[in-house]
Parts: C-alpha cells; sequence; structure tokens
C-alpha cells in the first residue's frame, strides 16, 4: 500500500477513534451484553448466574400478560401515531409553504413545543387535564371536557397521543418543509396550467417528489414511538392499574422497579428490538420502492 494512502487511512482512523469509543462503550457494548444476559436469569446484582437458554422468551410470550398487553398497547400507540403524526406535520408544511409573509413566524410557533422537553410537556399537560380543563367545563357547561382524561382507560390513551402529536408534530413538519422547498415551482405551474387544482397538484406533482423526505419521517416516527417513555410516565405512570403500560415502562419496572429480574427484562428488550427491526424493514422496502417507482 502506497504511503500516502496508508497515512489517509491512519488519519481517517485517528479522527473517527474517539466516536467510535463511544459508540463501543455506550451502545455497542451494552447491547452485545444486553443479547447474552437475556439467556441467563441474572439478576443485574449477584455475580453468579445461570445460563437457561430461551426460557426468558418463552416465559414473557406465554406466561406475561402484562407484558403481551404492554405490547399491543405499543403496537396500537405506533400505528396511531404514524398515521396522525405525519398527516398533521405534512398538512401544516403544506399550508405555511403557501403563505408568504407568515411563514416565519407559524413554523416557529409550530416548532416551539419540540424544544420543550418531553417530561416537561407531560407535566405541563397533567396540569392541562386535570385542572385547566375541568374548570373550563364548569365555568361553560361542556360536560365533555370534564371528564377524567387520565384516570379513564378509555380516555387516557387519546391523551397521551395528543401530548405526543403536540411535543413532536413541529419535527416532523421542518422536515416536511425543507422537502416542499425542494420541489421545482416549474412543476407545480405546469400542473397548474394543465387544469390540475390544488389537491391534485399536491397528489400527483408533490407527494412524488417528496418521497425521500416521508421515508424519513416515518422512520423517525416508528423509531421514536416504540421508544415513547416519558410521556407515558409524565401523564399516567402506565396507570390507571397497567391500561396505558408501553413495553418500555414493563421492561424497566421488570429490571429496576420491582423484580430486579435483569436477564428477563434483557429478553424483553431483545424482543422489542427483533419488532422494531422487522417494522423498520418492512416500512423502508415499501418506502423505497415508492422512491423508485416516483
Amino acid at each position: 500500500m502506497p504511503f500516502k494512502i496508508y497515512k489517509k487511512y491512519v488519519m481517517l482512523l485517528a479522527f473517527t477513534a474517539p466516536a467510535l469509543i463511544f459508540y463501543a462503550i455506550f451502545l455497542l457494548i451494552p447491547t452485545i451484553s444486553g443479547m447474552y444476559y437475556s439467556f441467563t436469569d441474572w439478576n443485574g446484582l449477584n455475580p453468579n448466574y445461570s445460563f437457561i437458554g430461551l426460557g426468558n422468551f418463552v416465559e414473557s410470550l406465554k406466561e406475561d400478560p402484562d407484558f403481551l398487553n404492554s405490547l399491543w398497547f405499543t403496537l396500537k400507540y405506533v400505528l396511531v401515531m404514524i398515521v396522525l403524526q405525519n398527516a398533521l406535520a405534512l398538512a401544516l408544511a403544506v399550508l405555511i409553504e403557501s403563505r408568504t409573509r407568515t411563514k416565519g413566524f407559524f413554523r416557529t410557533i409550530f416548532f416551539m413545543p419540540n424544544m420543550i422537553s418531553t417530561i416537561i410537556s407531560a407535566f405541563m399537560w397533567t396540569f392541562v387535564f386535570s385542572s385547566v380543563l375541568p374548570q373550563i367545563a364548569e365555568k361553560t357547561a361542556i360536560a365533555f371536557l370534564g371528564q377524567s382524561w387520565l384516570g379513564d382507560p378509555k380516555v387516557s390513551f387519546f391523551s397521551i397521543i395528543i401530548v405526543s402529536l403536540w411535543n413532536g408534530v413541529g419535527y416532523m413538519m421542518i422536515i416536511y418543509l425543507a422537502a416542499l422547498q425542494g420541489v421545482p415551482q416549474s412543476l407545480k405551474e405546469a400542473a397548474i396550467i394543465d387544469g390540475a387544482n390544488a389537491f391534485q397538484t399536491l397528489r400527483s406533482v408533490t407527494m412524488p417528489m417528496i418521497t425521500h423526505a416521508i421515508t424519513i419521517c416515518f422512520f423517525l416516527t416508528l423509531n421514536g414511538a416504540f421508544k415513547v417513555y416519558e410521556v407515558v410516565y409524565g401523564l399516567t405512570g402506565g396507570g390507571p392499574g397497567r391500561s396505558t403500560q408501553v413495553i418500555t415502562m414493563n421492561i424497566y419496572e421488570e429490571a429496576f422497579s420491582n423484580n430486579f429480574r435483569y436477564g428477563y427484562a434483557s429478553a424483553k428488550s431483545v424482543i422489542l428490538f427483533a419488532i422494531v427491526l422487522i417494522f423498520t424493514l418492512i416500512q423502508l422496502r415499501v418506502m423505497k420502492k415508492r422512491e423508485v417507482e416516483a
């Protein structure tokens, strides 16, 4: 290997080594260790543990109704968030992009909730749901606002969705705005000249041109929704009972709160990883196919 090429690779390795070291210490090694411990009965404290094979996986999928319920609740949350968050973000982006003078103002207003910590947002909305809305209902006689937003299992799911959308739509909106600005104005004008209305232009011209942004936003929404924790913890704590417990809360509870079954919790984490991986691969395959067709 010529000395110049060798020197180039050495310099490249030297510059990337710090990031690689931190990546290995804080992500790669813990991930591999977690996969290993998922086959053991380690409690996270005792240095002695036994290898039990697939026992943790079998127990979690067959003998743990709380885990299955949290998994089902998380899947519902993921599906709703993928649809609503991207639909609202795209709609806001289209509306803001069509404005001229107030574009920057509305872009800032809708992005501001994303600048607030998720847990702080959850505590803010807890106050709104428990104190503000009941007061409004009492003053205006709108009974709908006075219901138990966080204490009723049938309503608390929608409360979580509302707060999640309020906190996350702005970020996706910025991505869609950036993509919309890359759509050539000449194509839109040509479609209008051909007689297309606003909806037809959006469907036939704009949407195919921003497919790459849709892929990114779907991936980010999918990944974030499966890892949701703070908003549920801040609003309901997984209650009432365990009706709003997401899978991340169930894993945390298993490992650190009550049972200290670290190996069992690691098995649940591996299951979550496998589910996210499958959904991600399917989503990327479908969206990439559409990008090629577009």
